[in-house]
């Protein structure tokens, strides 16, 4: 028996390489059948289910395997894996600084450990300055001021899309070229008006003369996504389009698959559409790559559009009224029907949370059993061909379409034909040997399954531009933007030293890195180091965020600012959090020279983010 188990471990292994995770899924199974002594076996099926997103079950493999070896790194390992996966570090700390205990030498585990505790104290940082809603991205970004460079090589846009403008991008990002900043500007703002009018539900017919090709998760892969162009054919008016989200994040182009079905959604609106995916919400960009593949090849502004253009995006779309397309699944509750999406308000809820119909519609996914279970991902939940046929049957459907998935022959039809999946990456983050397909639907609304395969890119690996967990003093800023003139006459006064003096004399933030900084974002900062008053409506402000009074007017007018405490200069992380999440406070000059000057107080942010006692 046991001598058996292992030659299904074996086999295991074997499909794994070939990246046949549900294959191996299977076999580790059956080799745990015969002997669920083993604990490599857990821990080869905890590996395998990573792959396939399953990290509920990894998780609880892991356990499993720690249960029969306490000691087992790889169990520690893999458990902290898949509770990364989830957004759920913190807990995941524990289990890599256990690595590291039984393992000092595995720096695997130790950059995983400092992965996750830099997780935490982002988390912790965006919830410490969440004061509501913060102004847009789009503020003060002045279009009609940029200009394109006279040896630019792309075609112009102006002030509409054009099909030649589409044509032209999509052979500059075969080519590894980027388009001009302002371009990405309009092509971002011009989408906000179009999706933020759509119902939550779209519903469309399809015409006579008209074909909808249905798309699932693209994750970055552009290249594929030509190739889907290339055999099915581009949009046109007769040909329209439905990408039923996670367009971003994995792959290494995901700015530019987000880019082109933007331009497509531009020139037609109502040939194109766009539904949500479970990627298109922040945490899921932060740490699956979209962040830092937008700040690398573009600003973290571009991120914030995208951001703010992604909650706005419509949740699902109502084809022929017999067909729901969604990119998670159905419901933990059977009294959920369609009138209930059409008034679901997605603009007062940015994010899905943790529960409610928007979260249930980004992640559920469908199982064989009947009823429902906590989801094998530890997010969500899964329901089972009865909940599907109940739900159809209430709301007069005869499918629902859904993404969310790998699969491996880029479709399934579950459910006795109601819920069907369909997952338009091939290859899948150059690990997974599945095929993608899209589904054609006429105005018989009949479907017609189409697979292709993945085809070469550039040896770009995914998520390459994975963001780095700190956070730049120029976006602090801009969180920071206020709408208080009240509060506007804040003055930064920074001067630079050569080098580490006394402790009453550390560096300064150079007064010209300082002024760039805010003049970027804010207006003009003249020579004596004042904020333009100009631009008092778009000023840094303290005081409705860390609660404390901003500098008087009679320090301003006695021009007594040119002595300020010292903030450490912008050396690494620490230090730019530490400049950042500073408040300006009037008080003597403790070296008895009778100027008022300005100290520094700590906002209780810094504590969550281990920053309190950098001075």
């Amino acid at each position: 028996m046991s001598q058996e188990a292992v030659g299904l471990k074996n086999k295991g292994n074997k499909a794994f390489a070939a990246g046949d995770f549900l294959t191996a899924v299977d076999l580790y199974s059956k080799a745990i059948e015969r002997n669920d002594k083993d604990p490599t076996f857990f821990t080869n099926r905890a590996q395998a289910y990573i792959k396939t997103e399953a990290y509920g079950y990894a998780i609880e493999d892991a356990r499993k395997a720690l249960d029969l070896n306490p000691k087992l790194v790889k169990g520690y390992y893999r458990r902290g894996l898949a509770r990364t996966a989830i957004l759920r570090p913190k807990e995941a700390i524990d289990d890599f600084k256990e690595c590291v205990k039984l393992d000092p030498s595995n720096k695997d585990a130790r950059l995983k450990l400092e992965e996750c505790k830099k997780i935490v104290r982002q988390m912790a940082f965006f919830a410490a300055i969440e004061v509501g809603d913060e102004p847009s991205a789009a503020e003060g970004l002045d279009l009609d001021s940029m200009v394109v460079e006279a040896d630019y090589d792309g075609v112009r846009l102006e002030d509409d899309m054009t099909q030649e403008f589409i044509d032209d991008m999509t052979e500059r990002f075969k080519n590894g070229k980027k388009l001009h900043r302002k371009y990405v500007y309009q092509i971002i703002l011009a989408i906000k008006k179009i999706v933020y009018e759509e119902a939550t539900m779209v519903e469309m017919e399809i015409p006579d003369d008209v074909e909808l090709t249905v798309c699932g998760d693209t994750h970055g892969q552009y290249f594929d996504l030509m190739e889907l162009f290339r055999r099915n054919g581009a949009p046109n008016e007769k040909h329209w389009y439905l990408f039923n989200g996670d367009f971003v994040d994995r792959g290494s182009w995901s700015t530019e698959i987000a880019l082109l079905l933007y331009a497509f959604k531009w020139l037609r609106p109502n040939g194109f559409f766009l539904n949500r995916g479970n990627h298109e919400t922040d945490d899921m960009n932060r740490v699956y790559g979209f962040e830092g593949e937008c700040k690398a090849k573009y600003n973290e502004r571009v991120f914030k559009l995208f951001s703010e253009r992604f909650s706005a995006l419509p949740l699902a779309t109502l084809v022929g009224e017999k067909y729901l397309v969604l990119h998670g699944g159905l419901f933990s509750d059977d009294n959920v029907t369609l009138d209930d999406i059409r008034k679901l308000d997605r603009h007062n809820q940015r994010q899905p949370g943790q529960a409610g119909l928007m979260m249930e519609m980004l992640w559920t996914d469908p199982q064989e059993e009947e009823g429902r279970r906590p989801s094998k991902r530890g997010v969500g939940m899964q329901f089972g061909p009865d909940i599907t046929k109940r739900f159809c049957e209430k709301n007069g459907l005869e499918a629902v379409i859904r993404s969310h998935e790998v699969r491996m022959d880029g479709y399934e039809v579950q459910h006795d034909g109601r819920c069907i999946t369909v997952f338009s990456a091939p290859r899948y983050c150059d690990s997974t040997e599945n095929r993608g397909a899209y589904i054609n639907i006429r105005s018989d609304y009949k479907l017609k399954y189409e697979q292709f395969d993945a085809v070469p890119h550039p040896n770009i690996k995914p998520m390459v531009r994975l963001a780095r967990h700190t956070v730049r003093l120029t976006t602090l800023l801009t969180n920071l933007v206020g709408l208080r003139p009240e509060f506007s006459h804040v003055v930064f006064d920074v001067r630079l030293e050569g080098r580490w003096k006394s402790s009453e004399h550390r560096e300064h933030i150079g007064s010209g890195v300082w002024n760039m900084s805010l003049e970027s974002r804010l207006g003009r900062v003249d020579s004596n180091r004042h904020i333009d008053t100009r631009v008092d409506q778009r000023l840094v402000h303290f005081s409705k965020i860390f609660g404390v009074s901003a500098v008087p007017q009679s320090i301003l007018a006695s021009g007594a600012h040119h002595h300020a405490k010292p903030v450490r200069a912008l050396l690494d992380a620490k230090q730019t959090l530490r400049a950042a999440f500073v408040c300006a406070l009037p008080r003597r000059d403790c070296r008895g020279k009778g100027a008022e000057i300005l100290s520094w107080d700590a906002h209780p942010a810094l504590a969550a983010l281990g920053l309190e006692n950098v001075h």
